[in-house]
């Protein structure tokens, strides 16, 4: 279990460094850099257990943009939510992410995902055999080019973004844990089993406080649309009871109910809570905005009942 071929701090020193709730954004990925490190800064200061960004290829790379944020704030971790394993050899990964955890002990985690074929295709790669390629990855970081530069105390963590069975197993095998990422509750708590009492479970939550039912099905619908669009996300929702015809035109009520946790502060809180009964360790909340909106409003008004 120790794909950076050093010594990660253990799962329970980061549950207790992460606490509950933290914060997922695509939106610092499309941002200034003025406004993105305004935006961690506040996020930290209302006290968010840590931030993640995206790996898109058409916006900020995610290791630059976790660098800029974590030197824009001062105790808050950060995590990739996720490197794509196709965009970066295991080599640049591991160096980047023990780069980052050197400058910045103890606020580093490093997510690791095999996205999805059409990001893929877009860098012009080959999306294939995705098992095959996230375990040779692992094993390429733990076996590959020495790292020969100045090391972090502790290595960064590493968890993946599995959805299904055979992921998840590899990630208790061979990381510190698994982010997963567009799942319910019932997700959670099927990971859980498969993952077991020790390793990190880091779900990704989206959230709109909003309790009109036909704006917040609307907005969580221009949400979800897009995901709808990858067979690794419906897949993984078939497995939970959704069918078909739940995906059709951004998705069936149904559906968004159980991706896009709506309504009132105490609405979402009950969402989060769920997530933690399964046996989540730390959900990270994404506030639904239009057009790549930080949803800051959202996380300020959020904040008091859920970390209080």
């Amino acid at each position: 279990m120790a794909p950076l071929s050093g010594n990660a701090a253990r799962p329970d020193t980061w549950k207790e460094r992460l606490g509950s709730v933290g914060v997922w954004s695509s939106a610092l990925n499309w941002a200034s850099a003025a406004s993105a490190r305004e935006a961690a800064a506040e996020i930290e200061e209302l006290g968010y257990g840590s931030l993640w960004v995206s790996d898109t290829p058409l916006s900020k790379e995610p290791f630059a943009n976790a660098a800029v944020l974590l030197g824009a704030t001062a105790r808050i971790p950060m995590g990739t939510g996720i490197a794509n394993v196709w965009a970066r050899d295991a080599t640049a990964s591991r160096a980047a992410a023990l780069t980052l955890a050197e400058s910045f002990p103890g606020r580093f985690v490093l997510g690791l995902g095999v996205s999805h074929p059409p990001a893929v295709k877009a860098r012009g790669g080959e999306y294939e055999r995705p098992l095959a390629k996230m375990r040779d990855y692992l094993e390429q970081m733990e076996d590959g080019v020495p790292y020969e530069a100045a090391r972090p105390s502790d290595d960064p963590p590493v968890v993946l973004a599995a959805l299904r069975q055979k992921m998840l197993e590899l990630a208790r095998d061979r990381t510190q844990g698994a982010h997963p990422y567009f799942v319910p509750p019932e997700h959670t708590a099927r990971a859980r089993e498969v993952l077991g009492a020790g390793p990190l479970l880091i779900p990704e939550q989206a959230v709109l406080v909003e309790s009109d039912p036909e704006r917040a099905r609307a907005l969580g619908r221009e949400h979800t649309s897009y995901y709808l669009g990858l067979p690794n996300y419906t897949n993984n929702l078939r497995a939970l009871g959704f069918a078909d015809e739940d995906f059709d035109k951004g998705g069936s009520d149904r559906l968004v109910d159980a991706i896009v946790a709506w309504g009132d502060v105490d609405a979402v809180h009950a969402r989060v809570r769920a997530h933690l009964d399964a046996g989540a360790d730390h959900v990270l909340l994404q506030a639904v905005a239009p057009e790549h909106g930080l949803g800051l409003d959202q996380l300020r008004e959020l904040a008091p009942a859920l970390l209080g």
